[in-house]
């Protein structure tokens, strides 16, 4: 049995830890405010950017660009793996990583883009080489997203993928994450003609031609993706945090009850044996 100092000493422990999981706690439920925010911001942008892109396609006959063309036949598909930077948000980042390690052992011929510390990680166990690596929260989030569709258009337009697939978390609620994979190039004209609904459509004039528009939206539909991909694994991130540091300052409360009702019994158990020792000492003296 434990000690009497030794279970103080682990209650005071208990409580140290117990006060950094409440500030980290406080910390997640402040940022989670922010990214949700900036989240709900860039939604009416990538709805309006959605439905230009559909009723572009709707309009044109043939569009000369890559992304609507299908990759080099044998090429590896390049898979953008988002996670966060950093841990202790419960299996937020081992469930993104779990999916990637399932399609890894679906198809071997993979080429790896990491986005998030974690990813980058925990691409170092897979096959099939990784690309580049950038940080999740580190600089300028839209600048970032800008490098990472540079750098995969670029790899796609020369060959060296056959596709972009995104795997990323999807902010269900606050208390659901679940990880999401997308293939987002090569965009097929059967894929955006499901999405259109059958309502009323009014006229669109485009200028100066719907396929040079289309030329031009394509680049920005691949980086707004990414960027919003990028917010939603940001807000994600937090909310796992959050309740992961909830159940944290929980189960230390719990831990903490228990050494204390445990500490409790042991020194009154010190007390009891050393009133007997006294009691029995008497005794021997008087007999």
């Amino acid at each position: 049995m434990a000690s009497v100092k030794d279970l103080r000493d682990r209650i005071r422990s208990l409580k140290n830890t117990q006060q950094i999981t409440k500030a980290m706690k406080q910390v997640a439920a402040a940022r989670i405010r922010r990214a949700e925010m900036l989240q709900k911001q860039s939604r009416p942008y990538a709805d309006a950017l959605g439905a230009m892109l559909r009723d572009l396609i709707a309009n044109v006959s043939s569009v000369d660009h890559p992304f609507m063309k299908p990759g080099r036949e044998g090429a590896p598909t390049g898979i953008i793996l988002m996670t966060a930077d950093k841990g202790l948000a419960g299996a937020f980042n081992a469930n993104l990583i779990r999916e990637a390690e399932v399609l890894g052992r679906r198809d071997s011929n993979l080429a790896w883009y990491a986005v998030g510390v974690k990813a980058r990680n925990a691409l170092r166990r897979q096959t099939g080489p990784t690309e580049h690596f950038w940080p999740l929260t580190q600089g300028i989030m839209i600048d970032v997203a800008r490098e990472i569709a540079q750098k995969v258009t670029d790899d796609f337009v020369a060959g060296k993928i056959g596709g972009i697939t995104l795997i990323s978390p999807k902010l269900v609620s606050m208390m659901s994450q679940k990880p999401e994979t997308r293939a987002i190039i090569p965009i097929t004209r059967e894929k955006s003609e499901a999405q259109v609904s059958d309502g009323p459509k009014g006229a669109v004039e485009f200028e100066p031609s719907p396929e040079a528009v289309l030329s031009r939206l394509l680049p920005k539909y691949l980086e707004f993706t990414i960027y919003s991909s990028m917010l939603e694994t940001n807000a994600a991130f937090f909310a796992a945090q959050l309740i992961a540091m909830n159940n944290a300052t929980d189960n230390a409360k719990k831990l903490i009850d228990e050494l204390t009702i445990a500490m409790n019994n042991a020194r009154q158990a010190s007390i009891t044996k050393e009133i007997l020792e006294i009691v029995g000492g008497a005794e021997a003296l008087a007999g």
